[in-house]
């Protein structure tokens, strides 16, 4: 089985990329890969370029269209997802519509103690719009993620990964289901 972690920030330093480090790292098996994406280099999204897409447009979609299932790992900006990772979804969304079925996960951290709650839910209506399965109830919203990550991009904190130790198995199933 093969995810990608999408990471919805393009910060050096981001939370949630040291977080999706951390999956991919404690969770990635002999059966489960996954491969951390970032969007740094996604160009804006323009209706006029959808029919021929800049070739890391290409690249991008194709990756995702390959995975059995996508983790989404998203900051929380202004109580919702930032502007990079809308931009990633409307690529993803048009003309070859490759999240159409596909399992979605969402997770997120922050330095606050909500965790993204209001991104979550904003990109769970998206991603339902978008038709992609959520596998619902098991949410991980890491509140003070900067106290729970280590330097080497290890969860520190033993309720969270008592939480992942449930969710990720929980994910590997749901994805399974709708193979």
């Amino acid at each position: 089985m093969h995810y990608v972690a999408i990471v919805g920030s393009n910060s050096k330093t981001s939370l949630n990329r040291r977080l999706a480090a951390a999956i991919a790292k404690r969770y990635g098996t002999d059966d489960v890969t996954i491969d951390v994406l970032t969007l740094n280099d996604l160009p804006m999204y323009n209706v006029d370029d959808e029919l021929t897409p800049a070739q890391v447009v290409i690249d991008f979609k194709q990756t995702v269209k390959a995975a059995d299932g996508v983790i989404w790992v998203t900051p929380e900006y202004n109580h919702s997802i930032p502007g990079v990772l809308k931009n990633a979804i409307d690529w993803l969304s048009r003309v070859d519509k490759v999240m159409i079925g596909k399992p979605s996960m969402i997770m997120g951290t922050t330095p606050g103690f909500l965790g993204t709650i209001h991104a979550q839910l904003h990109l769970r209506d998206i991603l339902f719009a978008m038709q992609s399965p959520v596998l619902m109830g098991n949410d991980v919203m890491v509140g003070g993620g900067h106290a729970k990550l280590d330097a080497d991009n290890n969860i520190t904190d033993a309720s969270t990964i008592d939480w992942l130790d449930t969710v990720m198995p929980n994910f590997k199933a749901f994805v399974a289901a709708h193979q």
